[in-house]
C-alpha cells in the first residue's frame, strides 16, 4: 500500500491521505509500505548542512510553492477551526535566505569547545553553527569571533546566551548570563566591540541589560525616522517581511486620517502612516523610544503608554477613529476584540503572528458586524512553522 503526502501539518510533518504524520516529507512525496519515501514534485534539497537536525528551520526540504501552500493552510485551517469563512487569502510573501535581522542563540563550553547555534529540534542541545541560510551575513560573520569571546568568558564548563539584531549603526549583540568580571575581561569584550564594528554590546547576568559598549547610540529605521533601540524590543524579523506588512496595512486603512495604533511598539506602523494617529503601547521603554522618534521627525504621533491587557480602549474611546491597526502579541488581543467589535470604527488593519489567537478574534469581529475582507499571509522566518499575516476586516 502507497500513500501520498497531501498536506503539511503545523508543526512540519507531512500528513498522507490516510492521516499518517510523517516527518520530513514534501507535498506529493509517496510513502511505500516498507517505508521508503519517493521524492515529489515539491520537494526540494535543503542547502544547510545542518538541517534536519537544527530546530532554526523544520521545511528546508519543501520548495516555496508547498511552502507557500503550508501558509495558507495553517490560517484557513485556523479560521476553519473557528466556524469563521475563510476570505480571499492573497499571495503569500516569503522572505528571501539571509535576510533575518535578528536571532537568538544559545551558547556552552566544553574544555575548550565552545558550542554556538540554534538548540536541535525539541531538544536542549546545542548544535554548533557554521552555516546559516537564514541570518544575515553581516550577523554570521560574527559567530565565530563570539565563539573565541566566549571560550574566554564562560570558561571550561559553562553556558549561556546570545541575542542579535542588526541595527542602523551596525551589530547590537545582548550576552546573556556570560560573565565578565575583572579589568581583562572587560578589556577583552571592549577590544571584540570595537574590532567587529559592533554598535552596542551589552551583557545581562540576571539583573538587566548593562551596556559595555555603543559609541554612539543606537536605532533602527522604521518609516524613514530613526527610532532609539532598546534593549530587547520587539522588531520584525526581516526588512521585507516589514515592509510587506506595512504595504498591507496601509492597503487596509485606505484613505482614513484618524487612527489608533495598538500594542504600537517601536513605530512599525504608526511611522509608516499619514494622518493623526495614536500609538498605544504598554511597554514603557518602547512607548519613550516611539515618542522621542515621532516628536523628532515631527510626525502628528501622540503616544499613550498603556496595557492594553488590563486597560483596553473602550468603545466609546475607539469610535473616535477612522481606522485602527492592532499588532498584538502571540497570545491575541481577546479583550481589545471585544471592544473593536462593539465600535463604530470603519476598518481594521490586523496583523498577527499566530493564526490560532488570530481566528479567535477575527470571530469576534465578525460576530460583532465586521466583514473580513481578504488577508496576506507572511513568512518571515524562512523555512520555520512559524505563519504571520495582515487582514482587513471592515463594517459598512
Amino acid at each position: 500500500m502507497t500513500d501520498t503526502i497531501v498536506r503539511i501539518a503545523a508543526r512540519g510533518d507531512g500528513v498522507t491521505e490516510t492521516g499518517r504524520h510523517i516527518p520530513f516529507t514534501a507535498l506529493g512525496d509517496r510513502v511505500h509500505a516498507d517505508g521508503t519515501i519517493e521524492p515529489g514534485p515539491h520537494r526540494a534539497e535543503p542547502p544547510c548542512r545542518h538541517f534536519p537536525e537544527c530546530g532554526g528551520c523544520q521545511l528546508q526540504h519543501v520548495d516555496d510553492t508547498a511552502y507557500a501552500g503550508f501558509l495558507v493552510d495553517r490560517i484557513a485551517s485556523a479560521l476553519m477551526g473557528q466556524g469563521v469563512a475563510v476570505p480571499e487569502i492573497l499571495p503569500p510573501h516569503i522572505s528571501p535566505t539571509v535576510s533575518r535581522r535578528r536571532a537568538s542563540f544559545r551558547a556552552e563550553s566544553r574544555g575548550r569547545q565552545v558550542r554556538l547555534g540554534f538548540n536541535a529540534e525539541k531538544s536542549s542541545r546545542i548544535v554548533d553553527m557554521h552555516e546559516c541560510f537564514i541570518l544575515r551575513p553581516e550577523l554570521f560573520a560574527l559567530v565565530e569571533p563570539l565563539r573565541r569571546l566566549l571560550g574566554e568568558l564562560l570558561g571550561p564548563r559553562g553556558s549561556g546566551g546570545v541575542r542579535m539584531t542588526l541595527a542602523d549603526q551596525g551589530p547590537d549583540i545582548l550576552l546573556e548570563n556570560v560573565p565578565v568580571a575583572g579589568l581583562q575581561a572587560t578589556e577583552r569584550v571592549t577590544d571584540f566591540a570595537n574590532a567587529h564594528r559592533i554598535a552596542r554590546l551589552a551583557t545581562d547576568d540576571g539583573d538587566g541589560p548593562q551596556t559595555r559598549w555603543e559609541p554612539e547610540p543606537v536605532t533602527i529605521t522604521l518609516g524613514g525616522a530613526p527610532v532609539p533601540l532598546p534593549q530587547g524590543a520587539f522588531l520584525q524579523a526581516t526588512d521585507q517581511g516589514e515592509a510587506t506588512l506595512v504595504e498591507a496595512v496601509r492597503e487596509a486603512v485606505g484613505p482614513a486620517r484618524i487612527l489608533a495604533d495598538l500594542f504600537a511598539g517601536l513605530g512599525t506602523f504608526a511611522l509608516s502612516l499619514q494622518g493623526r494617529i495614536l500609538a498605544v503601547e504598554g511597554g514603557r521603554d518602547a512607548a519613550l523610544a516611539l515618542k522621542s522618534a515621532a516628536n523628532r521627525a515631527q510626525r502628528t504621533i501622540f503616544v499613550d503608554h498603556r496595557d492594553l491587557f488590563r486597560r483596553p480602549l473602550d468603545e466609546q474611546e475607539l469610535s473616535r477613529f477612522e481606522a485602527v491597526v492592532i499588532d498584538p502579541p502571540r497570545a491575541g488581543a481577546r479583550e481589545q476584540a471585544e471592544m473593536l467589535a462593539r465600535s463604530s470604527v470603519s476598518r481594521i488593519a490586523s496583523v498577527s503572528c499566530n493564526p490560532s489567537t488570530f481566528a479567535r478574534d477575527a470571530k469576534i469581529l465578525i460576530e460583532g458586524g465586521y466583514g473580513l475582507d481578504w488577508i496576506k499571509p507572511v513568512g518571515q522566518f524562512r523555512w520555520s512553522t512559524h505563519v504571520e499575516l495582515a487582514a482587513r476586516f471592515s463594517r459598512e
